[in-house]
């Protein structure tokens, strides 16, 4: 059977602040910006979860995607969801909570827990920026 990569996107809202402890006040605002805001900002998260594998000659599915999405909705959206990144979820206390770390944190939570292997995330910050990560 044919190896076919099958998608399914999410959404959650998370706020965060993009810091480096290490840099001035002036070195960050410079650096981030925006994103620096002492009191945090918030973003509406799509998150495009795609898993790849065989057609299986019974269903014709690679992955049923109900199956997925309930999977990332409980590994992902509910401990993400409406939360600060920065205070709320643990892999961000001390890691700047920028998309790709956030992508990179994804991944390890849906690694290994979703039908079909997990091939690539797509976690769109903004609907004009976005990242790629394939588990690399």
């Amino acid at each position: 059977m044919p190896t076919v990569t099958v998608t399914r996107r999410v959404h959650f809202n998370a706020a965060h602040r993009l810091h480096v402890p290490t840099l001035s006040e002036a070195e960050n605002r410079e650096l981030f910006g925006p994103c620096n805001n002492p009191n945090y900002h918030g973003h509406n998260y799509e998150l495009d979860v795609s898993v790849e594998g065989k057609i299986d000659p019974v269903t014709g599915f690679v992955a049923n995607l109900d199956s997925v999405k309930r999977l990332v909705e409980e590994r992902v959206v509910a401990y993400l969801d409406h939360k600060n990144l920065n205070l709320d979820v643990a892999e961000f206390r001390e890691l700047n909570p920028t998309t790709e770390n956030l992508v990179v944190a994804i991944w390890r939570l849906l690694d290994g827990h979703l039908p079909g292997r997990l091939a690539r995330l797509v976690l769109w910050e903004t609907p004009r920026n976005y990242v790629v990560y394939e588990g690399k």
